[in-house]
């Protein structure tokens, strides 16, 4: 199948291109990037061998035109108007924000401007999204945060307080794109930890209430790595008697999913477990002290968290094999 990659100069996009290099089925027949266009590729992302000779081309409906399926890595409100004046049937992975939330109130709110409209979510692994996606042409990737702390609140809710749910997170600092930023230097960043966008004004945060129906508590911090995202997430529980039944809560949850692993007693979640891959890990624990369900879960925010993601929903809406060159494990320590 044709692809396009719209965007492919920032991380998630040099992701994608990776990811494409290995697929079985997609090959990435035009690749764009706006204020790159005309230079090599392989300048930019030098990882990217097999993609040596090639230059980035201008983003133009012309060129997308008559393609399988397209992804969008844009920032927010640039993918709307581009997918706007492509062809109505053409197959769309938005990796943007545009058409993620369904209340515009919450758009102005937290993102500006127009809102876009409503495509279907992108999270296979949430109790009836896989079938919607698989019938869908369009689908909203979901944000990198959003992915992992859903997938981290959702086997809980039966069992907690939807309205006393607090989350810590701390990402990479590749979440934050890749324009040039004081903040992210690396001098400014290493041997250094800071909280961000504090006291609940995060823009994933309606993303992950309407997702789960919670409400939360969400508190980002920047680690001093480039990738991975290490999650936080704790509940009050309604009766202290459900306490043994979490775990398995979780386990039949994800029992048959190929990209989330609840680990084993007494192993913890990490990073360097899940980076370069589409897996989620996480762990459960009941704290007893404050009766509340405690979870930590890590993925790699341009793996699960974006890029990965974006090809899992790919296959999906294209009728070929959910897990098609997606099963490469993480690369540890």
């Amino acid at each position: 199948m044709k692809i396009g990659v719209v965007g492919a100069s920032g991380y998630a996009g040099g992701e994608l291109l990776r990811l494409l290099s290995g697929h079985p089925e997609f090959e990435a027949a035009v690749i764009t990037a706006g204020s790159n266009a005309g230079e090599e590729i392989t300048s930019i992302h030098p990882q990217l061998s097999n993609y040596a000779g090639r230059k980035f081309e201008e983003s133009t409906t012309e060129k997308l035109a008559g393609l399988d399926l397209v992804f969008t890595a844009l920032p927010h409100g640039e993918s709307a108007k581009l997918i706007g004046q492509l062809e109505p049937n053409q197959k769309v992975v938005d990796l943007g924000a545009d058409f993620r939330l369904k209340s515009a109130e919450q758009w102005q709110k937290y993102y500006g401007g127009n809102h876009a409209g409503t495509w279907v979510y992108g999270l296979p692994e949430l109790p009836n999204h896989r079938q919607l996606i698989k019938a869908a042409n369009r689908v909203a990737n979901p944000g990198c945060y959003a992915t992992v702390i859903s997938l981290a609140i959702s086997p809980m809710l039966p069992f907690v307080d939807n309205t006393d749910i607090f989350v810590v997170a701390a990402s990479g600092t590749t979440g934050a794109g890749r324009s040039a930023k004081v903040n992210l230097l690396g001098s400014e960043v290493m041997g250094s930890m800071t909280s961000y966008k504090f006291g609940g004004t995060h823009q994933h945060t309606p993303e992950i209430e309407q997702a789960t129906g919670s409400r939360i508590s969400f508190t980002p911090i920047l680690a001093p790595m480039p990738r991975g995202i290490l999650a936080t997430v704790t509940g009050k529980l309604l009766n202290s008697s459900d306490a043994t039944k979490i775990k398995s809560s979780y386990v039949e949850a994800y029992q048959s999913e190929e990209f989330v692993w609840v680990l084993p007693e007494n192993q913890l979640p990490k990073t360097s477990a899940v980076i370069g891959s589409n897996y989620v890990q996480m762990q459960i624990a009941v704290d007893e002290h404050t009766n509340r369900v405690v979870v930590s879960a890590v993925i790699d925010n341009l793996g699960k968290g974006a890029a990965g993601q974006a090809i899992q929903n790919a296959n999906l809406i294209t009728g070929l094999h959910e897990y098609a060159g997606l099963t490469g494990t993480g690369l540890g320590a």
